[in-house]
């Protein structure tokens, strides 16, 4: 198999991993009779684990020449962590487990987009990463579809098998990509912008990726090289500001459906994973077209106004075929922010080395939005009702449009469309010869 193929491969089956039994976590508590606060606890433990552990994980990517390895390691402990939820039965062992599947998975993200960026470099990384997403998404959807058949033929006991299933079909498509594949430079972004158009311009083979393995590289800035990027630390705000207002909304039209006696819990459930995932999957397969012909700031712009059109379609359609729109929205925004938001961030830090700790500060900016949604919305719903809440939720995320618009003469400079790659060489082309 050809690495780049045996790469996106990786991505369909750790689709599977990083979720772990986390759609059904809740469920399968509740059957073992827990109540809906301790639920809601230890998933929250799990959050702050993985948001706060972030960063950290980016920096250990960018330091270790053996991503592989890495990759290897976080995916049998993240599976580990997962499994031992199975025989836990008190808060502490259940809590452990899902601290333990959170801090090793945080690592898996920032792992895969530096394999992704030393197999193919800066200038293809946006086409790479795209198709990355787009199994990702599709495994995903094969892997929520499955999960849900077993645990409904055999028991909740299936779902373990199928994540363990998925983490040993994860290691061997690690092992079917060749270290020599990898470019450790890249990887971390060391390259200086001539050295990048040099290489990507030319036949790339493995030998000469192991060649400047063992080279001198330009030595790494420190950290305060993302303090000092002040386009990073406005994606980061808008980004924070985008999920603070999205990461609420899907569960609370679920509720809101529910409780108005307009679905079915579990059909609903999953008619919503399914809409939204085979969007995000014709979204990320769109995305690098559209960067390559209209830039990230457009990109991105697109995906901040989904959200205040996704609140407000919520908060008038809360009936089980309002679930179409709602969840096409949803898919639209996250499915052009999960290939466009890497890419931009290897952009903006090229030459840093510190592409992959980027990759951590900004999956911490998302995560602290996403962490305070539940709280911001599950107030408001209680208090104003539903559609309240989606028409507030979805009105945060006008702070990030004013934040595109404020800095928009500073961003467009840095978010311009990729130039065209030279001579016909491309870096998919290098890989499949690779």
């Amino acid at each position: 198999m050809k690495p780049a193929r045996a790469l996106e491969a990786l991505n369909f089956f750790m689709a599977d991993v990083q979720a772990g039994i986390g759609p059904f976590i809740g469920v399968f508590l509740l059957a073992r009779g827990w109540g809906a606060d301790a639920i809601g606890s230890v998933m929250t433990l799990g959050g702050l684990a993985a948001m706060a552990a972030t960063p950290f994980a980016g920096a250990l990517v960018d330091s270790t020449r053996s991503k592989r390895a890495l990759i290897v390691a976080a995916t049998i402990v993240t599976t580990l962590g997962s499994l031992a939820l199975l025989p836990a039965s008190n808060f502490a062992a259940v809590s452990a487990a899902q601290v333990v599947a959170a801090l090793s998975g945080s690592v898996l993200v920032p792992a895969m987009a530096g394999v992704t960026l030393g197999m193919v470099r800066a200038r293809g990384f946006d086409r790479q990463f795209g198709r990355n997403q787009m199994a990702n998404h599709a495994g995903n959807l094969v892997g929520a579809a499955l999960a849900g058949w077993l645990g409904w033929r055999f028991g909740f006991a299936a779902i373990f098998v199928l994540a363990a299933l998925f983490a040993v079909l994860a290691i061997a498509c690690v092992l079917m990509i060749p270290a020599r594949a990898i470019d450790y430079a890249s990887a971390r972004g060391l390259e200086h912008d001539d050295v990048v158009r040099r290489t990507e311009s030319s036949h790339v083979d493995p030998a000469s990726n192991a060649a400047r393995n063992t080279d001198a590289s330009p030595p790494a800035g420190g950290l305060r090289t993302l303090l000092d990027s002040r386009p990073l630390l406005i994606l980061g705000a808008a980004l924070a500001l985008f999920h603070l207002g999205n990461a609420a909304m899907l569960p609370l039209y679920g509720m809101g459906v529910v409780t108005a006696h307009h679905g079915n819990p579990s059909a609903f459930t999953a008619q919503t994973i399914v809409i939204a995932q085979l969007v995000m999957v014709g979204a990320a397969w769109l995305a690098p077209r559209l960067i390559r012909t209209h830039g990230y700031w457009w990109v991105l712009m697109a995906s901040w106004l989904a959200l205040p059109l996704r609140g407000a379609l919520a908060a008038t359609l809360m009936d089980s075929a309002g679930v179409w729109p709602v969840q096409i929205l949803d898919g639209i925004g996250a499915g052009l922010q999960s290939v466009a938001v890497p890419a931009l961030v290897v952009r903006l830090l090229q030459g840093t080395g510190r592409v992959n700790v980027g990759q951590g500060a900004v999956a911490t900016a998302q995560g602290v939005g996403a962490a305070l949604s539940p709280v911001l919305g599950g107030v408001l719903a209680q208090h104003f009702g539903y559609a309240s809440a989606f028409v507030v939720l979805g009105a945060i995320s006008i702070g990030s449009v004013a934040l595109w618009l404020v800095y928009a003469g500073q961003l467009r400079r840095v978010c311009a469309a990729p130039q065209p790659e030279g001579d016909g060489a491309t870096p998919d082309a290098a890989l499949e010869r690779s």
